[in-house]
């Protein structure tokens, strides 16, 4: 019944035995990895070892490695003193982490590396050494910001209205509560301009379709071009009709760049023989400014301007009406 045990008691000597290597055997072990070993005495901040990897990644000769100050003075001056600050603090405490920063190379350049750190106690608990290894993590971090970039045109792109490059109702009903909110607790005003493109149904039949695409893309382009601060918002509406976001204006700063934006319209010059407005493409604008409250919506505020809208359409179109709401 013993024999199995006595067996199996043989070969684990035999496999503790067989793993009982000099310290020739790890250091080549270490060294022939891609990551860069390395140890620190914690009392004297000295390196005690770092591995020969290091020279061909970074250009700094393996032995001119010598105190954790040259390793703090190859990291770059943006990462410097987050990570100096992170890694002693959590050394000192006596955890394990890791750390990602830019190592400068010795020609000016940099790897992106991520160090990850073990520290070693003392019979007595206290911190002996710090031992760890170096990753380049270069093309990963790459990748990352390939990935970070992405999101960011995408985030861009559901923002943005896919025919005219303006804004598009979403980012414009975000933005809209957003001013709201803080035109309310600021007690500043808020304007807003709706323009409707006159008579584009008959634009449309009469030109085609792309004719009146490339007339929106146009119109959007001169609004854009009409004068905007960068917190207002030049959005297109819906159809043919645009919407401007005008946080912290009053009303007649707002009425002139409704002027300004009916003119740059008519300056296109875009030829619309349907039109019971005359032969070139014209604009119906509304303009509201108000002061929020808590006990008034941004909904309601945006059906007023709709109604001045409305009103220079019914007033013969290719016009302004402006109003307090």
């Amino acid at each position: 019944m013993n024999k199995p045990a006595a067996g199996a008691a043989h070969a684990r000597e035999e496999s503790e035995s067989a793993f009982d290597f000099d310290p020739d055997v790890y250091r080549t072990l270490l060294e022939s990895t891609l990551a860069i070993p390395w140890r620190i005495d914690w009392a004297t901040m000295t390196f005690a070892y770092i591995g020969p990897q290091i020279e061909p990644l970074l250009g700094w000769p393996q032995d001119s490695w010598k105190t954790v100050d040259d390793w703090a003075a190859r990291i770059h001056e943006e990462d410097r003193q987050r990570v100096v600050d992170f890694c002693v603090s959590q050394s000192m405490a006596g955890v394990d982490h890791e750390a990602d920063y830019r190592a400068l190379t010795r020609d000016n350049g940099y790897v992106w590396i991520r160090d990850v750190v073990h520290v070693v106690r003392d019979e007595k608990g206290e911190v002996e050494s710090l031992v760890g290894f170096m990753f380049d993590i270069t093309e990963r971090k790459k990748s990352e910001q390939e990935l970070l970039d992405m999101q960011r045109r995408l985030e861009a792109l559901s923002f943005e209205d896919g025919l005219t490059g303006a804004a598009n109702r979403r980012l414009f009903d975000r933005q809209l509560k957003t001013e709201w909110k803080a035109a309310c607790r600021y007690g500043t005003t808020l304007s807003a301009i709706l323009i409707d493109l006159d008579h584009f149904k008959q634009f449309n039949d009469r030109y085609g379709h792309i004719a009146g695409d490339e007339c929106l893309i146009r119109v959007a382009a001169a609004l854009g071009k009409a004068g905007r601060r960068p917190r207002d918002v030049i959005a297109r509406f819906g159809g043919e009709e645009f919407v401007i976001l005008l946080p912290e204006t009053d009303a007649e700063a707002a009425l002139y760049l409704a002027e300004r934006c009916r003119e740059v319209i008519g300056e296109l010059q875009i030829p619309h023989e349907s039109s019971p407005c005359g032969s070139m493409v014209t604009a119906s604008i509304g303009v509201g400014t108000t002061t929020p409250t808590i006990e008034a919506s941004a909904r309601e505020f945006l059906t007023g301007v709709d109604r001045l809208l409305y009103a220079a359409k019914q007033a013969g179109r290719d016009r302004i009406v402006s109003d307090t709401i």
